[in-house]
């Protein structure tokens, strides 16, 4: 059974050094013994030079490699592995968590300011990696290194351009954002798994009549509310070319007959009390626990949850843990995304190949399989070398919907950079701030504002 560890942070500084000298053009002749002294500086000073070019290639001792990444994307288990990696290589890493809602931001102040962490954090998709980061001016080209032919191709798709590889994937990727549910709750009260939205509104009236709180939301967190969205792939089973229509500028957010139901929906599950008193303060990191106390009984998460719901109080069976597809909109099919959390080398790093040796490490078949059993959420991890631990729970799941559908992350331009942005005009929808026809239109305005940076042909 996989075991939630914890570990320290490292927090270790990184330390600069610069040596400056100068020269003069005409200087008078130095006694032999000045002489002596200067040339044994001049050494001194080249072989300082010479350990610095060391440290920056990660070759000697008392190099730091820093590593930022937003809030939940480098797990307890990988900062254990981190210490192995010290402990081996003698290189240390200092992980540089960052809100959430605040990552983004500081990232690309970083990155364009040229001040960037050695390594760092990002959301994959080919076309967010060109548009938002500019790998191939901001990170290092990984297609070389001897873990790049084990990534799963569809991953490796998501992290390329012109056919080369500039990120590594940190997530599992083959799990999706499903309600997760309370099987027992569910078989305690009578409730099928629903197939439509209207039904799920029925399960979600019987669950508050017993007086239990049906979802779990936390809205605070900035991103996760936005999952429900995902639930958008039925504007592409009503028609499959709009995401290519979107991409090409030709069709809109605004006004398209799916989004705007999904929206509609997505507040009359607030308004109609499903998501309890406390969804725009409570935080995501207390969902497992929510829903280890019996208070709530579903929550939009990853096929990890029963795990760390275990994790949270171990008298609760890891099986007890259920999942079916968002029905918003009716949905019955399966969203997939071969999108998620990324390491980058950032192209200024001063420690490229350090770096290069923690990604290495992080590859190897040892840390796949370590991180495989002591991440609940981690079930197959997009490596071919990676082992699979799907238990029969989550493999039903997958097996009750056939159906597989791209999310607008990885088959529309212009929305994953965009999706902080959404969160926070949800957030204004639910507090009757905006409709959800606003939040559609504005959708439109943030894509056009990052077509127009990138100088998008279909956009001018």
């Amino acid at each position: 059974m996989k075991k939630s560890l914890l570990a320290s942070v490292l927090s270790l500084s990184m330390i600069f050094g610069m040596l400056t000298g100068c020269a003069q053009a005409a200087a008078p002749a130095a006694p032999a013994d000045q002489g002596a002294k200067e040339e044994a500086a001049a050494q001194q000073e080249e072989s300082e030079d010479t350990a610095d070019d060391a440290q920056s290639e990660g070759s000697g001792d008392d190099v730091t490699i820093t590593f930022m990444a937003s809030q939940d994307w480098i797990q307890d288990a990988e900062m254990e592995l981190g210490e192995k990696f010290t402990e081996e290589t003698g290189i240390k890493v200092d992980y540089q968590i960052v809100p959430s809602d605040q990552y983004e931001s500081l990232l690309m102040t970083k990155i364009n300011a040229g001040e960037c962490t050695d390594i760092f954090g990002g959301q994959s998709s080919k076309f967010s990696i060109v548009t938002q980061f500019d790998v191939e001016k901001n990170a290092v080209d990984l297609s070389g290194e001897s873990w790049a032919g084990n990534v799963d191709p569809a991953a490796a798709d998501e992290l390329s351009v012109d056919g080369k590889l500039y990120g590594q994937p940190i997530q599992d990727v083959s799990a999706c954002w499903a309600v997760a549910y309370n099987i027992k709750t569910f078989e305690d009260l009578g409730l099928s798994i629903p197939t439509n939205y209207a039904e799920f509104c029925d399960v979600c009236d019987k669950i508050m009549a017993a007086g239990i709180t049906p979802i779990y939301e936390c809205v605070s967190d900035g991103w996760h509310h936005v999952c429900w969205t995902e639930a958008a792939i039925a504007a592409t089973q009503a028609d499959p070319e709009y995401p290519d229509k979107l991409n090409n500028n030709t069709a809109t957010f605004e006004g398209n007959k799916e989004l705007t139901t999904m929206f509609t929906q997505l507040k009359e599950m607030a308004d109609k009390g499903y998501m309890g008193d406390n969804y725009m303060s409570n935080q995501y990191a207390d969902a497992p626990a929510s829903i280890a106390s019996g208070e709530y009984a579903m929550v939009l998460y990853n096929q990890g949850l029963g795990t760390e719901v275990n994790a949270a109080d171990p008298s609760f069976d890891v099986d007890n843990i259920g999942y079916f597809v968002n029905p918003l909109c009716d949905n019955q099919a399966l969203n997939v995304n071969y999108c998620g959390p990324s390491r980058f080398i950032f192209s200024g790093s001063k420690n490229v190949e350090a770096a290069k040796k923690y990604l290495e490490f992080m590859a190897s078949d040892e840390s796949l399989a370590y991180m495989t059993e002591n991440v609940g959420k981690f079930n197959q991890l997009p490596y071919t070398n990676a082992p699979s631990a799907y238990s029969k729970v989550v493999q039903d799941f997958y097996d009750r919907y056939p159906t597989k559908v791209a999310v607008f992350q990885a088959s529309v331009k212009y929305y994953n950079p965009a999706w902080m942005d959404i969160g926070a005009d949800m957030s204004a929808m639910y507090l009757g701030e905006m409709t959800p026809e606003e939040v559609l239109k504005d959708i439109d305005r943030l894509r056009a504002e990052q077509a127009a940076a990138d100088s998008d042909p279909a956009w001018q």
